[in-house]
């Protein structure tokens, strides 16, 4: 089913992403972690649909969407250029990453998002201890509520950058190395969510050191 949602707030979390609030339909739900298709409502774009993770709670009275901006994608960035009162189209909630219990959440870039919301609910009822955030990005400009993302989880806020180097973050991939210097427990459950590539060097990174597929969480 498509919703017509009018856009209530649009404002920037990072140079090259966006917050948009709009508003809920009735009767609207969906999961921490769920996504959904998004396309805006204009002549040229309604059927240009792309899919973003819902970032607020499912009982909050709007709908928030973190939006990344990808240079060479003509559809994310007219993002930039909605105000107040456009309106999106968005779809039911999908997705296969949904909390399980205390673990590892890696993210690469925009991937964060979808663990936004869970680590926001888990906050909200007292359940963070015991889950860690382990954040790659390019630099230091891309770290998506970084802010926010410490003052939840302190120490267990691990950040590493790819393409620049600075004393308070780590510098590289999140490969096996990474993930064994940085893992204390590896029977604890993994959400992974990245690029494609991303994700996929580290589910097998995971499995070469004894994590089961039971213990994966990601988007299948």
């Amino acid at each position: 089913m498509t919703h017509k949602v009018r856009i209530i707030a649009n404002d920037n979390v990072t140079h090259d992403v966006k917050r948009i609030v709009v508003e809920k339909p009735e009767g609207y739900t969906f999961e921490p972690g769920q996504a959904t298709e998004v396309a805006i409502n204009k002549e040229d774009f309604k059927e240009a649909k792309r899919p973003f993770t819902f970032t607020s709670l499912p009982e909050d009275e709007h709908l928030e969407l973190i939006v990344k901006m990808y240079e060479r994608e003509g559809v994310t960035q007219e993002f930039d250029k909605l105000n107040t009162d456009d309106e999106l189209l968005i779809g039911d909630a999908w997705g296969t990453i949904r909390y399980k219990g205390p673990g590892y959440f890696i993210a690469g870039g925009a991937g964060v998002t979808p663990f936004i919301a869970i680590l926001r609910k888990l906050e909200i009822d007292g359940k963070i201890k015991g889950n860690t955030l382990l954040y790659s990005n390019k630099k230091e400009q891309d770290i998506i509520l970084e802010v926010e993302l410490r003052q939840m989880l302190g120490l267990k806020f691990v950040n590493t950058l790819t393409q620049e180097k600075k004393e308070e973050y780590f510098h590289g991939r999140i490969d096996k190395d990474f993930l064994q210097y940085h893992v204390k427990d590896f029977s604890k459950y993994f959400y992974v969510c990245g690029t494609m590539g991303m994700t996929e060097n580290v589910l097998k990174a995971l499995k070469e050191l004894g994590v089961k597929d039971e213990q994966l969480i990601y988007e299948q």
